[in-house]
């Protein structure tokens, strides 16, 4: 296999933010969901994150929620407050519901790693996109609990070459990375039994 010339990007790292976008926020990243109980019984429950905002939109067939690894007590009342404090928030999770969807049969919404949902010949194909990603105190200890809710998992965290990490999948079977929040550390044995040594080694997921 040739060596890939990997690009120079240290100059991304440094100087200050280009002029007007100081305030710039990276606030969402949307996803269809098939059934928005199920999306937030997940996010809300599984995942710890609270719904800071949503908007029932019958005109246009279609509602919003955006959820957040936020304390419940933050989120104010008043819901033009509740807007502002949404919009100012990284890392929110916007979670749209087309009304019907919730009756068709299996899944819905073709998830971006090699996945044959929606495509009208069957086969699979290559997707730009790949996942949302959590970290957490201990990766291990959080997938224990994961296993214990019933949490479908792509990945335990001794499972293929890179340990010390997980995939899960959301109710609508797109993967949710978990990550530790510090150093990547692999223990003996994982909760699905997966012993840390060996295991197959990095795969694509996109194709």
């Amino acid at each position: 296999m040739s060596e890939v010339e990997q690009p120079d990007v240290s100059a991304y790292m440094s100087g200050a933010r280009p002029e007007g976008t100081e305030e710039y926020v990276m606030q969402q990243t949307m996803v269809r969901v098939k059934d928005p109980k199920a999306s937030l019984d997940f996010y809300c429950n599984v995942l710890g994150f609270k719904l800071l905002m949503y908007k029932e939109l019958p005109q246009w067939k279609f509602n919003v929620y955006f959820v957040a690894p936020v304390d419940a007590s933050t989120i104010p009342e008043e819901e033009d407050k509740r807007w502002a404090m949404c919009m100012n928030t990284p890392g929110c999770l916007e979670l749209t519901w087309n009304y019907g969807s919730e009756t068709e049969e299996g899944l819905v919404y073709n998830t971006g790693n090699a996945d044959a949902t929606g495509t009208s010949n069957g086969e699979k194909v290559k997707g730009g996109f790949g996942h949302i990603g959590i970290t957490v105190p201990n990766v291990y200890r959080a997938c224990e609990r994961f296993k214990e809710m019933g949490v479908e998992f792509h990945k335990s965290p001794n499972a293929g070459g890179m340990k010390g990490l997980a995939f899960i999948k959301d109710p609508d079977g797109y993967l949710v990375e978990v990550l530790p929040q510090g150093k990547m550390e692999a223990e003996p044995i994982d909760c699905m039994g997966v012993p840390a040594e060996g295991g197959e080694g990095y795969k694509d997921n996109s194709k």
